[in-house]
């Protein structure tokens, strides 16, 4: 009785551990949670809505299967039913074939990041869209890694190549483009690399020749142009699949190991190799549709695994031997549409037993009815491409007649110009002009043109908001009593700020700009169309403008933007403990900066081209009488030459003696800090204070450094967040801060844990 109590105690204790050791730790329960939020809701993410049940416990199914190790994820796989490639995709978001426009995959990314333990990331079919960001590297554990059947496109991104432990690389059915990396051999443990049906150009990349692991490698469906390079190092190598491209070089070595080689509809030349007779394990063989020429090899006909062998339409002639032997295992062969003559082997005869052979479209003396007449398959000139030096003299030939054909149009133009413009400047040549011209934000006429791609965050700014007007240089002279000295609010580098009433009665806000001679007037306009498009909720909202032009109707004295004016304030007021009207809690403080990271956000992906550079400083956040958030002087830099950089008038890294910094995360690590300091502790402009708040991740060190109203009504879990954002935001190391769907992603994290805990108090 006593050793069976012992028994069924051991056997208690023992479910006990087991169940310990698989319980799923809450943080990763909440970004699973978060992961089915951001894919929207998927049908086959039903199951994880019993809350009281461990995840991990799941029973596995061909659509969801996750596996978990000592608390933590370690495997998930999510196979969706959106379609596989949609065919009609632009880079922009498709009802019923993708993920909606809000879907966003830089945060998508953000958050499968927080599953440090990921061995294994399956995510097939889920109509995700958008490029692949290169913090897909954060997930340095992953072993295996399946995008594909998605919406993915741009680069692939380098980082992947720190992912030294991956093994199993697949984006297939993307639309992935530029060219093919050439970073791979620094995976020294890829075994499977598959990017088959993408965009990808250019050469074959070298490096994959030294990636001696390698047992299948899939590039198919792509534009692969040029030279394919020996593969015989490659040792390990089974699967070759470089069909679908347009490769244009002879037949290279292939590894004696490798089973099945497609090679098809590419532009492939020369005789096969004698060298593919030594292939024994070769199952699969599909050269179709190239310009192979010589002899066929009758040494693949006799390989002792073959199976499948096609090379039909190429330009191979010469005839077979009779008495050829096939191999026992030759189930179909495909020589049809060549220039080959004689009879066939008798093991390729429709007399020898279930095996498939087509022969037709040549000048063989059986089945005369498909065949060509044998003269047309003798002698025929095999097509040759031209050799280097002729490619050469023919570029020269074709450069210099474009040349000489633009001398001719310019000298037409001209003569033209100066037969009809009396001023010597026609709106065309205007164009002209501005198409060349660069600006310091790097627009081009043609980009600011089509900047007409606006998100659905744009379109919502609009909604109920003023069109943007032209303004006469009278209605701002009588909107500010002649622009008279009272009416200044201030004066900094991209000109004064005047406050005016306009005829109806709107206040507003004008900002006097001087002009650039880097702009011509067709140009100018051009970007104050584009400055015109950067409506959001949380930008202060640009009514109008006035150009004060000269003499002639092409110069420019002075640009006027006219804003609504936002009368409640500056952000930076409110943090001051000086202030007469209420210094904000941390709730409020997270409120605004919520709001301004998702108006930067949306200046950098809301319309194209983005506005970078947008003078961030706490004094340009404005309140309005409703405590809403709201960023100023946004965008200055498409139509001024000065620019707003990180560090302007002493505020920033280059007063705080670091290099000098000029985008705007930085500038915006350092309007986090001030929120976290205050503006005294922050008016100390010096490295050290930067050292302390590193130091921030101790109690100690947050009692002797944080305003004392942040740490009376923060919680320490919503502080912690943004302190560790605020580290990353002002680090000197630009490649090292985050992205601000990051810095978002992590304030609105957050807003959500302060707003837990405030709830848990007032209870």
């Amino acid at each position: 009785m006593g050793h069976c109590s012992l028994f069924l105690l051991s056997c208690l204790l023992w479910s006990f551990l087991i169940t310990g050791t698989h319980q799923l730790q809450s943080s990763q329960t909440q970004v699973l949670l978060q992961i089915r939020k951001h894919l929207e809701y998927p049908s086959q993410l039903e199951i994880w809505n019993n809350h009281g049940m461990d995840l991990c416990y799941l029973s596995p199914s061909t659509q969801v299967n996750m596996k978990c190790q000592n608390n933590v994820v370690t495997e998930l796989r999510i196979v969706g039913d959106k379609p596989a490639k949609v065919k009609n995709f632009v880079g922009f978001a498709i009802p019923n074939q993708t993920l909606s426009g809000s879907f966003s995959m830089d945060s998508f990314v953000t958050t499968l990041s927080r599953l440090t333990s990921l061995r294994v990331l399956s995510l097939v079919s889920l109509g995700i869209w958008g490029p692949l960001p290169d913090k897909i590297h954060r997930l340095s554990s992953l072993e295996y890694l399946d995008l594909s059947s998605n919406n993915l496109f741009g680069s692939i991104p380098p980082k992947i190549s720190t992912m030294v432990k991956l093994q199993t690389l697949n984006l297939d059915d993307n639309f992935f483009n530029g060219t093919v990396p050439n970073w791979f051999d620094s995976l020294s443990n890829l075994t499977i690399l598959s990017i088959r049906n993408n965009q990808l150009k250019g050469a074959f990349p070298s490096s994959i020749q030294r990636v001696t692991t390698l047992v299948d490698l899939i590039l198919s469906g792509n534009d692969l142009s040029g030279k394919l390079p020996n593969l015989d190092r490659l040792s390990k190598l089974n699967v070759l699949d470089l069909s679908g491209n347009s490769l244009d070089s002879d037949l290279p070595s292939m590894p004696k190991g490798l089973v099945m080689a497609f090679l098809s509809n590419n532009s492939l030349s020369g005789e096969v190799p004698g060298q593919y007779s030594q292939l024994s394990q070769l199952q699969h063989f599909d050269m179709s549709f190239n310009e192979l020429s010589g002899k066929l090899p009758a040494s693949l006909l006799s390989l002792p695994n073959i199976s499948y062998l096609n090379l039909a339409s190429n330009m191979l002639s010469g005839s077979l031997p009779v008495h050829l032997n096939c191999g026992s295992k030759l189930q179909l062969v495909d020589i049809s549409n060549n220039r080959l003559t004689g009879g066939l082997p008798y093991c390729l005869s429709t007399e020898s037993g279930n095996r498939v052979v087509k022969f037709g479209g040549n000048c063989l003396s059986v089945d005369l009815h498909h065949q060509h007449a044998e003269s047309s398959c003798i002698d025929v000139p095999v097509k040759r491409k031209p050799s280097g030096e002729k490619k050469i003299v023919l570029l020269v030939g074709v450069i210099a007649g474009i040349f000489v054909i633009i001398v001719l149009l310019a000298f037409g133009l001209l003569m033209v110009c100066k037969r009809y413009c009396h001023l010597g400047i026609s709106e065309q040549h205007l164009l002209h002009k501005a198409a060349q011209e660069k600006s310091v934000t790097g627009f081009s006429s043609e980009i600011l043109s089509n900047a007409s791609f606006i998100s659905e965050a744009a379109n919502l700014g609009i909604q109920g908001r003023p069109a943007c007007r032209s303004f006469t240089i009278e209605e701002l002279k009588e909107a500010t009593n002649n622009f008279n000295n009272s009416a200044i609010l201030g004066d900094g580098s991209h000109g004064k700020l005047y406050r005016g009433t306009l005829e109806n009665g709107t206040q507003v806000a004008i900002r006097c700009i001087p002009s650039s001679k880097k702009y011509s007037m067709r140009n100018l306009k051009l970007r104050l169309d584009l400055l015109a498009r950067l409506r959001h909720p949380h930008l202060v909202c640009l009514l109008g403008h006035c150009i004060d032009g000269g003499e002639q109707d092409y110069t420019v004295n002075k640009v006027f933007l006219v804003y609504e004016y936002v009368s409640n304030g500056n952000f930076r007021a409110y943090l001051s403990e000086d202030n007469p009207r209420k210094v904000l809690n941390w709730s409020e403080r997270l409120a605004v900066l919520t709001s301004i990271a998702k108006a930067i956000h949306f200046l950098h992906t809301g319309v194209i081209p983005g506005s970078f550079n947008n003078r961030l400083k706490a004094n340009n956040i404005l309140l309005d009488e409703y405590g809403i958030a709201k960023l100023s002087d946004y965008g200055l830099s498409i139509v001024s030459e000065a620019a707003g950089n990180c560090g302007e008038n002493g505020e920033g890294p280059k007063s705080w003696q670091m290099e000098r910094l000029e985008d705007d995360v930085c500038s915006f690590g350092f309007i986090l800090l001030e929120s976290l300091v205050g503006p005294s502790v922050s008016a100390r402009r010096d490295k050290f204070l930067l050292d302390e708040l590193a130091s921030c991740s101790s109690q100690e060190g947050r009692q002797k450094l944080l305003n004392p109203i942040v740490l009376a009504t923060c919680s320490q879990e919503s502080l912690s967040i943004v302190v560790t954002i605020t580290n990353k935001c002002i680090c000197s190391e630009s490649w090292s801060r985050p992205s601000f769907e990051d810095i978002l992603w992590n304030l609105q994290y957050a807003v959500q844990v302060q707003g837990t805990a405030d709830g848990e108090h007032h209870r």
